[in-house]
């Protein structure tokens, strides 16, 4: 009998298919429809560090914060009386009653401040996870490439010092050496690693020059670069690996698992198609799991990682060699 469960971060899912954090997955009515569909996680919408801020800081004392990022003002004054933490609370309990599968939350953040006292509330309220959306675009060239690390790493002993729940992050490629960044993040206490986020791009509109949001959604010639890495680390760092960005099907969830990942996050794909292609992912993966005789996702996870020889050359080489050879 094929078994598609697996593990991520330490929870056991029913299979590799987690609906990433989005407005997929920001109310209970969604969260029932993508389970019933075959999810075998879902990760709630991102909670931004400055939404917290401002409910923790009635009196907007964050003077620090406000002072680094004087355009926020606006923003968090709008926020102020929205009772955004209860509500996120709130979710986190309605969704734990309303489906069997593994509710992790989210948090969009950008240094270790007093928001991180939430991270137990979230606890408290029922979560089976939390994951950790860090991003700070290296933009600066006057900030060294250790007060990056350090911020990160200030971050994740924030936070898991607070909490007992598995703690993964989501982060981007932007890092000098990334091998060994995501290699130093996973010798932390966290126990799970997401390649790569999907960041807003800007655009400029010719007519009224001035830039715009560019397309939002991912295609599925993003996903080279996470396969590229997948491959590469998974032997190399000591917590799971989840996959996302650019996987629009069922075979680019096997090719990822292929080359590593425990799971694949998935959001633009459901976001064309409605929460009824998960199942189509699912039909995928088990009838090429049948064709190939494997009764488990163990059986093949990691087959074609870097560490077969014959893959190593193929993972790290960047330049274009037999494929346009005459």
């Amino acid at each position: 009998m094929i078994s598609l469960k697996t593990k991520y971060m330490g929870l056991d899912l029913k299979n590799p298919i987690i609906v990433g954090s989005s407005g997929l997955t920001n109310n209970v009515i969604s969260i029932k429809e993508l389970a019933e569909s075959g999810a075998g996680a879902v990760v709630l919408k991102s909670l931004f560090e400055e939404q917290i801020l401002v409910e923790m800081e009635q009196d907007m004392g964050n003077e620090e914060f406000l002072i680094s990022h004087p355009e926020m003002y606006d923003y968090l004054k709008f926020y102020e009386k929205q009772h955004i933490l209860d509500d996120y609370l709130k979710l986190i309990q309605e969704a734990k009653q309303a489906v069997d599968i593994p509710i992790i939350a989210s948090i969009n953040c950008m240094s270790s401040s007093k928001w991180t006292e939430f991270a137990k509330q979230i606890e408290n309220a029922g979560a089976d996870g939390l994951e950790l959306n860090i991003f700070m675009l290296p933009s600066d060239p006057q900030i060294a490439d250790d007060k990056i690390k350090s911020i990160y790493l200030n971050i994740i002993d924030k936070v898991t010092d607070i909490i007992s729940i598995p703690v993964s992050i989501k982060i981007s490629y932007y890092f000098n050496n990334v091998a060994k960044m995501l290699q130093r993040f996973s010798h932390s206490k966290i126990q799970g690693l997401v390649l790569f986020n999907k960041f807003s791009s800007p655009d400029i509109d010719l007519e009224k020059e001035e830039t715009i949001f560019g397309n939002s959604f991912s295609t599925p010639t993003d996903m080279s670069n996470t396969l590229r890495w997948i491959g590469i680390m998974s032997n190399i760092v000591d917590c799971d690996l989840c996959a996302t960005t650019g996987i629009h099907n069922g075979k680019d969830a096997l090719k990822l698992i292929l080359a590593g990942a425990s799971s694949v996050q998935i959001v633009s794909s459901i976001y064309k198609n409605s929460h009824k292609i998960i199942g189509e992912y699912l039909k995928e993966i088990q009838s090429w799991m049948e064709e190939h005789k494997y009764d488990s996702i163990q059986k093949f996870k990691g087959k074609l990682s870097k560490s077969a020889e014959i893959n190593d050359t193929l993972y790290e080489r960047v330049q274009f060699v037999k494929q346009y050879q005459k």
